[in-house]
């Protein structure tokens, strides 16, 4: 449900993964034209290029269609859309199946995780709710680049299933059932990749950017331990790995939308310039806030709330975050 960069991506993912078993897959996109162009050209060519999509993907603007018959439904619309979308979802979903969020977000006003939105509106029990996250820059993950991923959720048997449907020889399923740290792991990241754009932007060196995306691992560990989740989460695929690649990658949408900030754009110039959603931008406030409730220190994400907002400019963020007080690297603030 969502035909952008990494829905598209991952409908492909789990076509080439069934295509022996002739397993269908069925996008629901909002625009006309784009279920046109896959259906007629099999290409989605504004987020994927000319990259060719399975013959067993098709598209549709019905969301009753979409879902008819669907045993594996899988959320990939924009995070601070997902509330309000549901309920077109809700009645045509098949009881009994299984959700699986692409979404890294966290939704602002309730600070909610998308699992958290997704079974408060449609009531689905937890078992039956799993996320996929990690290193999954969409663009790479179509072109058949290898890449390795997770997939959480509490129940293992539920997510080796998923696992199971999504594993063609480009793309390599782990199981996890820390659905909490998978989650913040992918929400913050967004968040540090901001930084370190914003670093990349003022020219700052590469020190500084493996400084931010280190201490950023660190704010993001004590955020998701505060939540439940576990050490090991953050220093695998879905902490670490995520972390690496959306801060180091020119094809990262939140490190290109924190270069252009620290270029001197504003926040409507930079989303005149991209196409695509970075969701840290939309998320930031809602980290921030939720990292207060629970008392927990989030420098690095803390100044990129206040560049956003206007409190900070970009000049200052550095100088801010280098004129904290002296404390030992392990020390939990």
């Amino acid at each position: 449900m969502g035909a952008g960069s990494w829905g598209t991506t991952f409908a492909k993912v789990l076509a080439d993964s069934g295509a022996d078993a002739g397993t269908a897959v069925q996008l629901w996109a909002r625009r006309r034209e784009a279920a046109d162009e896959i259906n007629r050209l099999h290409r989605n060519e504004r987020y994927l290029g000319d990259t060719p999509l399975p013959p067993n993907v098709t598209a549709t603007t019905d969301p009753a269609e979409a879902l008819s018959g669907a045993s594996l439904v899988v959320l990939a619309v924009p995070a601070q859309t997902l509330r309000e979308q549901l309920p077109l979802f809700r009645g045509h979903i098949e009881p009994g199946a299984v959700i699986v969020s692409l979404m890294k977000g966290l939704e602002r006003g309730t600070d909610a995780r998308m699992s958290q939105v997704i079974r408060e509106e449609l009531g689905w029990p937890e078992d039956a709710v799993a996320v996929v996250s990690g290193p999954n820059l969409a663009l790479e993950i179509a072109r058949e680049e290898p890449t390795a991923s997770v997939v959480a959720c509490p129940d293992r048997e539920t997510a080796a299933w998923i696992a199971e449907a999504c594993t063609p020889d480009y793309f390599r399923p782990y199981t996890n059932t820390d659905l909490v740290g998978a989650e913040i792991g992918g929400i913050v990241k967004n968040v540090i990749a901001l930084a370190v754009g914003i670093c990349d932007g003022r020219g700052m060196g590469d020190n500084t950017k493996a400084s931010v995306i280190t201490r950023g691992l660190a704010e993001t560990t004590r955020l998701a331990l505060a939540l439940g989740g576990q050490l090991e989460t953050m220093s695998g695929l879905a902490g670490l790995g995520d972390l690496v690649a959306t801060c180091s990658s020119p094809l990262s949408r939140n490190r290109t939308a924190g270069r252009l900030l620290g270029q001197g754009l504003t926040l409507a110039e930079v989303a005149a310039a991209t196409t695509q959603t970075a969701e840290g931008i939309k998320s930031g406030p809602a980290v921030l806030d939720l990292a207060r409730r629970l008392g927990v220190d989030m420098p690095i994400t803390e100044a990129v709330v206040h560049v956003l907002d206007g409190a900070l400019t970009v000049d200052d963020m550095a100088a801010r975050l280098l004129g904290r007080e002296l404390k030992s690297e392990g020390e939990k603030a």
